[in-house]
């Protein structure tokens, strides 16, 4: 398989301007400060790169939003990486900062932008000090600042820490944190392309979108989009965990057979197991079984499945653990993430857990497994960001493909607990109606 981003990833030293360049690291930085930026946005959108942080918009047509003129514009790096299953751009920054930084300085070039941020996760510490290294290394090297190699781009960089809020991985709650505000979404429009960071045009695009960039350049974007299947261009980082042999970080061709990555790559589950569900996109993304693992990986074929490729984080769940513990800690983790603002996810995820502890506990019936189901769906598309979304979208699709796990599980619980001949309306009086 091709690889672009982690060709060489493990190679001593790759976090360091020397070994970067030995490897022909700012090359193509050389070659795009000699086009125009409508050139250079021309590369990209021939390349048809789709954005690898969940959302799957194409860049270049995200930066042909942005307004022309001299006014401020903005680019921040979106690395909060917090998505349960994500961790590919933790090793991109940790092995290979440069790459990133140099991602960084192209885009900015092509969208006309002079002020740049990485905002990073506050749990990377070790990534972010390596970030900052880097940043100062290709400072004084003169790849970012003044008049960069002696052309009209000029550009600084910050790198800035958050501080631990999941909220803030989506683009309109990380501008308000990078404001100094709390981080919470902001309605739209107006978007961030129009009033984005400090009410300017502002350009947000993940860690491997923007890694991606130096090689697009290198390789010319028509080349680049030979890679993959139509509308799933390229190459994606694919982060594998849960119950395989050889969990890890995995950058495959968009568009090969799920069951290659799953199997093929992370060796599948563990001897005697076979697998239960999966999440292709991290868990936000609705399960699929083990009947879709011969689809395509790509943007097309998981949205056709009904679920969604997202950030690329493959969780994959056995048949030796319950689908009501997996319902649990989807659950309980945006419950807990949630920022409050919006009524259909403050109280829909608390709701949702709490119905969960109720089936667990055996104290509820079949009838509650569809006002689940229809509260899941009267969470989605009515928040302001898609936090809500992210918890309602799987839970209602276990819901849907493991009912009668639930049920068994209800029955089972229901024999066995000292409660078990408790009326069912013994219920809190906060789950006795839907949201």
């Amino acid at each position: 398989m091709e690889r672009l981003l982690f060709a060489g990833i493990d190679e001593p030293g790759l976090d360091t301007l020397e070994v970067y360049e030995r490897r022909g690291g700012y090359q193509a930085l050389r070659r795009a400060l000699q086009m125009t930026p409508e050139a250079v946005l021309h590369e990209l959108e021939e390349s048809e790169l789709r954005g690898r942080g969940g959302a799957g918009f194409q860049m270049a047509k995200k930066a042909s939003f942005l307004p022309k003129g001299s006014m401020d514009k903005y680019l921040c790096c979106n690395a909060d990486e917090s998505e349960p299953g994500a961790f590919k751009d933790r090793e991109l920054m940790q092995k290979n900062p440069h790459q990133l930084i140099e991602g960084v300085v192209i885009a900015a070039w092509s969208a006309g932008i002079n002020r740049a941020f990485i905002y990073i996760r506050g749990e990377y510490v070790l990534q972010a000090d390596i970030l900052d290294a880097a940043v100062a290394e290709a400072e004084r090297a003169g790849y970012l600042g003044e008049r960069i190699l002696g052309s009209e781009h000029t550009l600084s960089l910050v790198v800035h820490r958050g501080a631990g809020a999941y909220i803030c991985g989506e683009e309109t709650a990380l501008l308000d944190s990078l404001e100094g505000k709390r981080g919470n979404p902001r309605l739209k429009p107006p978007f961030p392309a129009n009033q984005g960071l400090y009410q300017g045009p502002t350009l947000i695009n993940n860690v491997e979108t923007l890694s991606a960039v130096p090689h697009i350049l290198a390789m010319g974007g028509a080349d680049y989009a030979r890679l993959g299947v139509a509308n799933s261009t390229g190459t994606k980082v694919v982060s594998v965990s849960g119950h395989v042999q050889r969990p890890g970080n995995y950058e495959i061709e968009l568009g090969i057979p799920s069951r290659e990555i799953i199997y093929g790559l992370a060796g599948g589950p563990p001897e005697g197991r076979a697998i239960k569900c999966w999440f292709p996109g991290g868990s936000s993304a609705p399960v699929l079984t083990a009947e879709d693992l011969d689809l395509a990986y790509d943007f097309d074929s998981m949205a056709k499945a009904g679920s969604m490729l997202g950030s690329g984080s493959i969780i994959v769940i056995d048949d030796s653990t319950p689908i009501i513990d997996v319902a649990l800690k989807v659950a309980k983790f945006y419950r807990h993430e949630s920022c409050g603002k919006c009524t259909p996810c403050r109280e829909g995820t608390n709701w949702t857990v709490t119905m969960l502890e109720r089936i667990d506990a055996g104290l509820a019936t079949p009838m509650d497994l569809d006002i689940m189901a229809s509260v899941q769906d009267h969470i989605i598309g009515h928040c302001l960001c898609v936090l809500g979304d992210s918890m309602a979208m799987p839970i209602g699709s276990m819901i849907a493909k493991f009912r009668d796990e639930f049920e068994a599980h209800m029955e089972a619980a229901r024999h066995s607990s000292p409660l078990g001949t408790a009326p069912p309306d013994t219920a809190p009086a906060l789950i006795q109606g839907a949201v």
